[in-house]
This record gives C-alpha cells, sequence and structure tokens, in this order.
C-alpha cells in the first residue's frame, strides 16, 4: 500500500492497493476510484463491536456503515478529499497507542483500526447543532488518516500542564493526554463575554492538534448568507408592510 496526499487548501488523500489489499471509511467518504476496487458495506470494521458498536456510533452521531475499498486481481487507487478546507493528517496505531477525534474527525483507515466513541457530553440545545461535543476514539493496529478543518497548531503539553480551548478547535489528541469539558469561570464572562458557556480543559501529558476552523464556526458564518424563511415572503405582504409604512410616516407628519 502507498499513499500520497495531493493539494493544499482541500487536499485529498490517494491510496494505491496492491490485489487484497483494503482500507475503509465511513459510508459517503469516497472521492474517486479505480475500476479494480471493490465496494463492499457492512455496519462495522475493523476491531469488532459488531450491531451494538455501529449502534452506539450513531448514538454519538457517527454513521451506521462503513465501507471497505479492497483491489481485486489488479492493482487500483482510492481516493478521499477533505470536506472543507483543511489538512488530512496521518497517525500510526499500536496497542497501548490511541487518538481521541472531534466528531468529524475520521477520514479512513487500515482494517484493523476501530472506531468507537470515545466521550460524549450534551452541551444544551443550540451547541454544536443540539448534538452535544463528542469526541471519537481511534484505536488498533494500523494507520488512520484524520481530517482536520483550517489551520493546525501542535501543542506538546508537559505532564500536569493544562491547556483550555474552545471545544470546536479541539482536533486530535493522543489518549495519554486527560479530557473534560469546563464551564467559563465567572458569570460576566459568561454572559457578555461572547465565547459561550464551555471550554475543553487538556492536561497533559501527551500531544494535541487544535484546528483553527471550526465546522460550528463556519456553519455560523454560513447562515448569515442563507436565505430564511422571512425573506421567502413576496408579494402582498410585502408590498402591504412598505405601504403601511409609509403611510404611518405621512401620518406621523401632519400630526406634528
Amino acid at each position: 500500500m502507498q499513499t500520497s496526499i495531493q493539494g493544499t487548501t482541500m487536499p485529498v488523500l490517494e491510496v494505491e492497493l496492491q490485489p487484497n489489499e483494503s482500507i475503509f471509511s465511513e459510508s459517503g467518504e469516497l472521492s474517486w476510484m479505480t475500476g479494480s476496487i471493490q465496494m463492499t458495506t457492512h455496519t462495522q470494521m475493523g476491531g469488532g463491536g459488531g450491531i451494538f458498536g455501529a449502534l452506539k456510533r450513531v448514538a454519538g452521531g457517527g454513521s451506521l456503515f462503513m465501507t471497505e475499498y479492497r483491489a481485486q486481481q489488479y492493482p487500483g487507487q482510492v481516493a478521499f478529499a477533505t470536506k472543507v478546507p483543511g489538512h488530512i493528517v496521518p497517525v500510526e496505531l499500536a496497542p497501548g497507542t490511541e487518538y481521541m477525534v472531534h466528531r468529524h474527525g475520521f477520514l479512513c483507515a487500515t482494517p484493523q483500526v476501530s472506531i468507537g466513541i470515545g466521550f460524549q457530553q450534551s452541551l444544551g440545545a443550540g451547541i454544536f447543532g443540539g448534538n452535544g461535543f463528542m469526541l471519537q476514539r481511534v484505536a488498533g493496529q494500523g494507520t488512520a488518516w484524520l481530517e482536520l478543518s483550517g489551520e493546525l497548531i501542535l501543542k506538546q503539553l508537559a505532564p500536569g500542564e493544562i491547556l483550555r480551548v474552545h471545544p470546536g478547535h479541539v482536533g486530535v489528541f493522543q489518549s495519554s493526554v486527560s479530557f473534560q469539558i469546563i464551564t467559563v469561570p465567572g458569570i460576566k464572562n459568561m454572559i457578555f463575554g461572547g465565547d459561550g458557556l464551555f471550554l475543553a480543559q487538556l492536561q497533559g501529558p501527551g500531544t494535541v492538534w487544535l484546528q483553527t476552523l471550526p465546522i460550528s464556526r463556519l456553519a455560523h458564518q454560513i447562515s448569515e448568507y442563507l436565505p430564511h424563511a422571512e425573506s421567502r415572503s413576496v408579494g402582498p405582504a410585502v408590498g402591504g408592510g412598505l405601504l403601511g409604512g409609509i403611510v404611518g410616516s405621512i401620518l406621523s407628519s401632519d400630526d406634528q
């Protein structure tokens, strides 16, 4: 198996598979593949868990199905592109080496890698799409490729060193790093600070990858330019409202 990451702002991972080699991803991640690649969709890949593991993934906001891509009699190529501007990061996994990844961070992996829920906490309606905050645990033996949005900032935390982060900026961290969700300190900070109610607290030792473009913030910025229900109200209602405003202004002027 040979891999290469092409591109800059919107990179793509290209995987060259030899006969009978395979790789898997969540359903819907495929960008393109050659004719010698066979697709097979399962409820679970790499490391067991069965239908119960699949249902736990769905409960945490993941996909029920995983798709395996396997080269048949001839070598083949399969590719996976990022969904937003960002980076593709490969991580090597072995017994005792695990990673915690943000909700949408898993791109694909070799067959003996497993993916499941590593952390889940409800943060109230309207935060992270109303689904709370969830991290996926990537473990097993092999290589996983992770998708992080925006630029990457690498932090090496010493034992006991604490880093507090807006939850959306948490990309990946080693399982040796302890993690918890805390509230923003101070009532004034919570009400007037504009940084939300919650922070992610990470404590070393271990490596943390931060992402500069949280998908939740990107969605919030884009939503301002999307048509809303009230903007589709055209015709007499709009004309009547405009006319009523003009008439009201005239009457107000006459009363003065």
